[in-house]
């Protein structure tokens, strides 16, 4: 292993500049309000990931509701991310009398020492296809195929949000595809950040998910950046593991949702 240099929560404005940068390349258009933005994307109507509103600076929280109105008033959904902590603070209770669902998301960065290579290898995303499509399910029950499609289909989007977009898989013995996430590098900045780490169910608890992750790990830090990420759902189990994988949180970000 390497030394990688601490990653302190003066790191946050850099990460979200890249995640604002990497949500407006991906997008198929944009829209722009006060101290915040929407990205869309007719494509995938189905994908909050492409559908939704970032706040990125200082907004009304009473606003808040009428620019995701006016952005997704076409959806049967409402989704908006607010990066700040204290507007989102602000934007929580206008949010939630207006039928909002909050939750918390972290952002985690890598200060642990870089892994060794994992043997993941980087695959195109035909390869994906069939076992992102066959996870989702699991996930989300209940999806259309529609849906499924679109939520399987972004990924191509994904390819025009940054520099470099890559795809890793960790295989089974047989070549299964058993494992697998994105990296996504702007090595002229330094930055990166690991997207959709996910296992195949008949592939849990094998260790093939910590292969991808070192994997990824390893990539970036060959790439030059310094500065490696990952988001996190606050209330989910996976943050204790990338906690244990050497992963720190430096700050997060709200997410309000209405269906």
């Amino acid at each position: 292993m390497t030394s990688t240099t601490n990653t302190p929560a003066s790191e946050l404005p850099r990460v979200h500049r890249f995640l604002c940068d990497f949500s407006r390349r991906q997008a198929g258009r944009t829209v722009d309000f006060p101290g915040a933005f929407a990205v869309l994307n007719d494509a995938y109507k189905h994908s909050r990931g492409n559908n939704h509103v970032l706040v990125d600076g200082a907004v009304d929280p009473e606003a808040l509701l009428g620019y995701t109105e006016e952005a997704l008033g076409h959806l049967p959904y409402r989704f908006a991310y607010v990066l700040d902590e204290t507007v989102a603070a602000a934007c929580r209770a206008p949010m939630e009398r207006a039928g909002f669902r909050h939750a918390t998301v972290l952002f985690m960065a890598h200060t642990g020492p870089v892994p060794e290579h994992g043997g993941a290898r980087e695959v195109d995303f035909d390869e994906l296809r069939e076992p992102v499509a066959a996870a989702w399910p699991r996930f989300v029950p209940g999806l259309t195929p529609e849906e499924t499609r679109d939520l399987v289909e972004r990924r191509v989007a994904r390819r025009r949000g940054a520099d470099v977009v890559r795809f890793f898989a960790a295989h089974t013995p047989e070549g299964e595809v058993a494992a697998w996430a994105d990296l996504y590098m702007d090595p002229a900045t330094g930055m990166a950040q690991i997207e959709d780490l996910v296992t195949a169910e008949a592939h849990l608890g094998q260790g093939y998910a910590g292969k991808v992750l070192d994997t990824a790990l390893r990539e970036a830090a060959d790439a030059g950046c310094s500065t490696t990420f990952l988001t996190a759902a606050a209330e989910d189990w996976p943050r204790h593991w990338y906690g244990r994988k050497g992963f720190t949180t430096i700050g997060s970000m709200a997410l309000f949702e209405r269906v």
